[in-house]
């Protein structure tokens, strides 16, 4: 069933950590942290900087103290770390000053978390569990990550019941957020309705968040669909840069512009400057040097004078 439009949405900017994770050239600190100030001044309220994992396993968010220390972020906006387990969380903590919310990640699917993790999806929930213990200890607010949730390349369809219960496992330990990751851009946007319909019913009072990658130009009408079953939350990538390490193929999350152009244009109010937002964008494409997937930074911004 169809509910009536969000008149706002909330949107958590993930191309810093998520984005830049998949670039083969490593990005200089400097120019994370110019990027991150920048987006944090376009009216983006939540903003994913960077991860604590280990440095032989994604060198290019080796320098997440460095990010950290260096960035200056205005009050209002909420500032994440992604963090795989319980060592990666004190590691974090040691620059529990910097930022305010923590992100565990999981694959819904058994294949694709041990290609990902090396661990089963039961291991990786009971150490999310510890992890997401430890951090409310600590007073920071706990998202929960579920990747492959519409979908696995290895084992194709992905029961929804298996998705909920994960999910529901997850809340239980802590996380008040949940975010269900397209992750190779399988969903569709029946499937997406479909989906939350049950999700929204099964966790009550948990945030729901839709994390939709454009691997098949699907991304932004699995957007519209989620919108129209409430849905009110959403992580997305400027430049549409990401995508997932495993497998080949696995292009980038929706882009945050694109986002936030077309939620505007519905009436949807996002808080985000798109002007300030395709200036952030324009000098990411300067440093990397090529184009990006983002359509509103080739068209623009729509101009009805």
């Amino acid at each position: 069933m169809t509910s009536p439009l969000p008149t706002s949405i909330k949107v958590r900017e993930v191309g810093p950590r998520d984005g830049f994770q998949n670039e083969p050239e490593v990005i200089p600190t400097g120019v994370k942290i110019d990027l991150i100030n920048q987006l944090a001044r376009t009216g983006l309220k939540r903003i994913e900087v960077t991860s604590f994992v280990r440095a032989d396993v994604i060198p290019q968010l080796s320098d997440a103290d460095a990010v950290l220390d260096g960035m200056s972020i205005p009050d209002g906006v909420s500032v994440s770390v992604l963090v795989p387990n319980l060592k990666g969380l004190e590691r974090a903590l040691e620059r529990r000053d910097r930022f305010d919310e923590v992100n565990v990640f999981l694959s819904a699917s058994e294949q694709h978390n041990r290609r990902n993790v090396n661990r089963s999806v039961e291991e990786s929930i009971v150490g999310a569990a510890s992890t997401l213990a430890r951090a409310g200890d600590e007073g920071l607010r706990c998202e929960a990550v579920i990747s492959t949730s519409f979908g696995c390349p290895y084992e194709g369809r992905v029961p929804v019941d298996r998705v909920v219960e994960i999910a529901s496992r997850l809340a239980e330990a802590g996380a008040v957020e949940i975010g269900f990751g397209d992750t190779t851009g399988m969903a569709n946007p029946k499937q997406v309705k479909d989906f939350f319909s049950v999700a929204r019913q099964a966790l009550p009072g948990i945030e729901l968040t839709a994390h939709f990658h454009n691997t098949r130009g699907q991304g932004l009408a699995n957007v519209l669909a989620a919108l129209e079953v409430g849905v009110d939350s959403f992580e997305s990538s400027f430049g549409e840069l990401g995508g997932c390490p495993v497998p080949a193929g696995a292009t980038g999350n929706i882009a945050t512009e694109d986002l936030v152009s077309m939620v505007e244009e519905m009436g949807i109010s996002t808080g985000v400057d798109l002007n300030l937002l395709l200036s952030a964008v324009e000098t990411v494409a300067a440093q990397l040097g090529r184009p990006l997937g983002s359509h509103t930074l080739s068209a623009g911004p729509i101009d009805w004078q």
